[in-house]
C-alpha cells in the first residue's frame, strides 16, 4: 500500500473496535498538557528557567517570542519537546541570560503567560523531560449509552497498558511527512529540520506497522524468547534469550515490555526470529526501511507497549474527562484511540 497523499493504515487496536466517535480539542480547555522535567534546579546558573502556560501557540513560535524579548538567538532557547498547539499546555523554556538580564514580568505574547521563573546551570535539551500529565475531554451524546463498556474498557487499559503507537501528528496532515521521507530517500536535499522530520516519520510508520502485526498475533504484550525487552521507564534494554516464569510475571505486571526497531542500520543482532518478523511486517514498505538504512540511521528499539499511569475519568453530562501520565515519547492519541474513534 503506499503511503503517498494518503490516510495513514488503521492499524489494529488490541482492545476491539472503537465504542463510539467523540470530539476532542472542541476547545483548548479541552486538552490540558503539563510537563514533567526530570531533574531539579540549582537555581543558580547562566539560564533563565520560565515555566510558560500557552494557547493555541506552537511551541516553537514562543520559544522566538522569549528569545525576541531576551535579545538572545531562537536556537539558544531550550525546551524539552514540543507541545499541542491546539490545546492549553504548560512547559518548561530555557533562556540565557544576556548582560542586561530580561525582564520578564514585562514579557507580552498573544496565549502565552509565564507562570513562573527559576535559575539552572545548563540550557533545557529535547528529552529532557520525565513524560506529560494530561486532562483531556471526549465530547459526543454518544458516551452516555455506552458508558458501561467505556468503563470495563478504561480498567482493563489501567491494567495492561495499550499498545504504543506513534500517534497521527507525527505523520503530518495527509501522510504529508512520509511523502518527505520519500523525497529525500530519492535524493532529493532537505534543510535539517525537514531531514529529521522526514527520518522521524519513516521509522515511526515502520515501527507501528510491526506493532500493528504483533498486536495481530497477541504477542504485542508478551516477551519473545531472544527478545530485547524494555525496562519500564527507562531506556534501558536486555536480550531476553529464554522466557520462564519470572520474565512471564515481570511482563504481567508491567515492568518490562516486549520492543520493536526504530528502523535503520543494526547497531545489535536481533535474533533471526525477530528479524524475520519484523522484515515481514515491513516488507510491503521495503523502500523506506532502505532508505533509512542508506542514510545511515542507526536502529534502537521502542517499547510495543505503554503504561498508562495515574488514569482517572469522569463523566460530565456529554463528555468524558481522562487524565492520566505517559513517558515521554509516547502519544495521548494511542490511549484514546482503544476507546473510542476521534474527530480532531
Amino acid at each position: 500500500m503506499s503511503t503517498s497523499g494518503a490516510r495513514l493504515p488503521d492499524w489494529t487496536r488490541a482492545f476491539g473496535e472503537p465504542l463510539c466517535t467523540v470530539v476532542i480539542r472542541r476547545e483548548p480547555s479541552d486538552f490540558l498538557v503539563t510537563e514533567n522535567l526530570a531533574f531539579e534546579f540549582t537555581d543558580s546558573g547562566d539560564h533563565d528557567y520560565l515555566w510558560v502556560q500557552k494557547t493555541g501557540a506552537n511551541t516553537m513560535w514562543v520559544a522566538r517570542q522569549l528569545a525576541g524579548h531576551a535579545s538572545v538567538r531562537a536556537a539558544d532557547v531550550g525546551y524539552a519537546g514540543l507541545k499541542d498547539r491546539h490545546a492549553i499546555t504548560r512547559q518548561w523554556f530555557s533562556v540565557p541570560r544576556s548582560p542586561g538580564d530580561a525582564d520578564w514580568q514585562s514579557f507580552s505574547a498573544d496565549g502565552v503567560e509565564i507562570l513562573e521563573t527559576r535559575r539552572h546551570q545548563r540550557k533545557l535539551r529535547r528529552g529532557a523531560h520525565r513524560g506529560n500529565s494530561f486532562r483531556i475531554a471526549l465530547r459526543s451524546p454518544e458516551l452516555v449509552p455506552v458508558s458501561e463498556k467505556v468503563e470495563q474498557r478504561l480498567h482493563h487499559i489501567e491494567r495492561h497498558g495499550v499498545p504504543n503507537y506513534f500517534g497521527p501528528q507525527r505523520f503530518g496532515n495527509n501522510a504529508s511527512n512520509l511523502d518527505l521521507a520519500r523525497s529525500l530517500f530519492a535524493g532529493k536535499r532537505l534543510r535539517r529540520d525537514k531531514r529529521s522530520i522526514a527520518i522521524s516519520a519513516a521509522r515511526s510508520f515502520l515501527f507501528n506497522e510491526i506493532l500493528s502485526r504483533r498486536v495481530n498475533d497477541g504477542t504485542w504484550d508478551r516477551i519473545l524468547p531472544g527478545e530485547l525487552a524494555n525496562l519500564d521507564g527507562s531506556g534501558s534494554v536486555f536480550e531476553v534469550a529464554e522466557t520462564d516464569a519470572e520474565i512471564e510475571q515481570r511482563c504481567v505486571e508491567m515492568d518490562i515490555h516486549p520492543t520493536a526497531s526504530l528502523w535503520g542500520l543494526r547497531s545489535r543482532i536481533s535474533p533471526t526470529a525477530i528479524s524475520a518478523l519484523e522484515h515481514d511486517a515491513t516488507e510491503a514498505h521495503r523502500s523506506l526501511a532502505l532508505g533509512l538504512e542508506q542514510l545511515g540511521a542507526k536502529s534502537s528499539q521502542r517499547a510495543l507497549r505503554l503504561r498508562v499511569a495515574d488514569l482517572s475519568w469522569q463523566f460530565d453530562d456529554d463528555a468524558l474527562w481522562l487524565e492520566f501520565t505517559l513517558p515521554r515519547g509516547a502519544f495521548a492519541t494511542s490511549v484514546i484511540r482503544e476507546i473510542v474513534a476521534v474527530n480532531d
